[in-house]
């Protein structure tokens, strides 16, 4: 199986693995998924209940999914307030917010306490506009985060804008200061280290075949099976295989490259610090440079999931190479000689709204979920295992009663209207997006189409 460029530079440095399940265990709580919200769940269980008995199922290796090939943002949810005050009100969406924003520094002293070198680097987020129809884009959400004084970012000219991100192409932004970039894979890889020192038990190769909702769930896999007294469903994209789960997110791909390295060019165009760096696209161009000097660049082109089916559907060099790279060099034609030397692709869960929810499986007490993260879950997972630990342990918290927890999600249609109206949907936005960098008007029908798209990262243009 492929998984680009920052999993295999992790498996060079740490290619541990850990054994299969084989036979009956037992557990108080066994984690389905072994990526970012499965580890950082299991740590924040063990660290305030040292006695408990955690197992962690992976189907493959730990981080291998999404949490292990995403472009490495540590982003808050600031961009993601307006879309929060719908969900559960103005208060409620400015503690989300403030305890997603902690959340970074929470994993960069993480990171120091335990010796990951996930090449953390808490440089920013610098929010552009790439076309004059993008311009001013953001000022919906920030003046209505001024209202507050809660507003983090801060205009930057046209100038400054391309200075941070040595690109030419961009016409003025809002900075944040408060993100940071990492190496994803090595940040999962640190996990699972850590989450094994503490004893939660990891079984890799383990995929489930089977969740068993008695009483007391029990996990069964190929060879074995974990009965535990709560179960955890952390499986990103991969739990749209449950009905109850499905229709809540639109499996579909982020599709990345990377170059080789070329520092001493990058930082002659002045892109030499560490910052996040995005359009105002729905169809988001999103990209930063690493402490080497490549540049990885983003961009959800490539493939749906009919019905949450995955299989090895993401197993592979992105089919959308060719786009993303013409998208990249369009911002950095000095580049033009520097090649891509990997491509790959990964499942998103995107929501309507692009937050994620948190729940009980089918009312089931004992099965928790997470789901909908909608590629933004890399520093907000860190958050999100409050959420999941005070649900394991039937807490009444403010977690476990945030306002994200067993909300009314707009669901997306059933299949084939999902699958077929989200090829519509994702084609009329690129057409849309395409003529705006030519400062030309798309027609009714895509505007139309435009409209039923699920948030972005950015807030929608009304």
């Amino acid at each position: 199986m492929y998984r680009g460029f920052w999993y295999a530079e992790a498996l060079d440095r740490e290619s541990a693995l850990s054994p299969a399940l084989q036979g009956t265990v037992k557990a108080d709580v066994c984690i389905i998924g072994g990526g970012y919200l499965g580890l950082w769940s299991a740590i924040r269980l063990k660290k305030a209940n040292p006695a408990m008995k955690i197992v962690v199922v992976e189907q493959d290796r730990c981080g291998s999914g999404a949490s292990g090939r995403n472009g490495g943002f540590v982003n808050n949810w600031w961009p993601k307030y307006l879309s929060l005050v719908e969900i559960c009100g103005e208060k409620e969406a400015r503690r989300i917010c403030e305890a997603a924003d902690s959340a970074i520094d929470e994993m960069g002293e993480f990171c120091r306490e335990h010796q990951i070198d996930a090449q953390f680097r808490k440089d920013g987020l610098l929010w552009t506009a790439s076309n004059k129809r993008q311009m001013d884009s953001w000022l919906g959400l920030t003046r209505e985060l001024e209202k507050y004084n809660v507003n983090p970012f801060k205009v930057v000219s046209k100038e400054e804008a391309q200075r941070r991100s040595g690109s030419k192409r961009m016409l003025g932004g809002v900075f944040d200061s408060n993100a940071a970039t990492i190496q994803p894979a090595f940040l999962a890889r640190g996990l699972r280290r850590v989450a094994i020192e503490l004893g939660v038990i990891i079984y890799e190769k383990t995929p489930m075949t089977r969740l068993e909702r008695s009483e007391a769930p029990v996990v069964h896999t190929e060879k074995g099976q974990v009965q535990a007294k709560k179960v955890v469903i952390a499986m990103n994209a991969w739990g749209a295989q449950f009905p109850e789960l499905r229709r809540m997110i639109m499996v579909m791909s982020s599709d990345m490259v990377a170059t080789a390295p070329a520092k001493q060019r990058l930082d002659q165009l002045g892109f030499s610090g560490g910052e996040c760096v995005m359009d105002s696209r729905t169809i988001l161009n999103y990209w930063r440079n690493t402490p080497q000097g490549r540049i990885i660049f983003g961009k959800p082109l490539g493939e749906f999931a009919f019905g949450g089916k995955i299989g090895d559907l993401y197993e592979k060099p992105s089919p959308a190479a060719a786009g993303v790279e013409a998208e990249m060099r369009s911002f950095y034609p000095e580049l033009e000689d520097v090649p891509v030397i990997s491509s790959w692709t990964g499942p998103l869960d995107r929501a309507m709204k692009g937050l994620p929810n948190f729940g009980h499986l089918g009312g089931h007490k004992n099965i928790i979920f997470g789901i909908g993260f909608s590629g933004n879950g890399v520093g907000t997972t860190v958050f999100a295992s409050r959420i999941i630990k005070s649900l394991v342990e039937d807490a009444n918290d403010e977690w476990a009663n945030c306002g994200l927890v067993e909300q009314k999600m707009k669901l997306l249609p059933p299949e084939p209207f999902c699958y077929i109206g989200a090829h519509w949907v994702r084609d009329a936005l690129v057409r849309k997006e395409s003529l705006e960098d030519q400062d030309r008007d798309a027609g009714p029908i895509t505007n139309f189409l435009v409209s039923l798209a699920p948030a972005g990262y950015a807030p929608k243009k009304k």
